[in-house]
């Protein structure tokens, strides 16, 4: 049985598969800044009613499994976590206190709709680290 989400006018199931980068590709998702991406990306996906399914920060990039309700876009929530977890990342684990060019993610993104591959998807992500030999991964909680 295919579980839906209900609001007070519609029953839905919108959920995506999105990965994006830091800008540049570069490889900065080590150490502290790694462990703490996760708690940042979890408590800004709270902030909007967003679900995270599953995900896993690579040195490079993020994969992540989200559940978004159908008021708000694919590009919307996209926008909102990369901005407001860039300037947490440069506030609270860089230090920096400016308020301005603040950038740290790149600015495209990948999403492809879940449907009813939820199950493959979510594994794919999960052995994410298997297919990135020799990278580091870390579950993001």
């Amino acid at each position: 049985m295919h579980d839906w989400e209900s609001q007070s006018h519609a029953k839905w199931d919108c959920k995506y598969h999105l990965v994006f980068i830091p800008k540049y590709r570069q490889k900065v998702l080590y150490g502290k800044l790694r462990s703490k991406i996760g708690t940042i990306l979890r408590e800004l996906c709270e902030q909007k009613g967003v679900e995270l399914l599953e995900g896993k920060a690579m040195s490079d990039h993020i994969h992540l499994c989200l559940s978004i309700p159908p008021q708000y876009s694919v590009s919307q929530v996209v926008g909102f976590l990369k901005g407001k977890s860039a300037i947490r990342v440069h506030r609270e684990l860089l230090g920096e206190r400016r308020l301005t060019n603040l950038h740290f993610w790149a600015k495209g993104y990948c999403v492809s709709t879940v449907g009813y591959d939820e199950v493959a998807i979510r594994h794919y992500i999960r052995e994410q680290e298997e297919r990135d030999s020799g990278q580091m991964s870390l579950e993001i909680e």
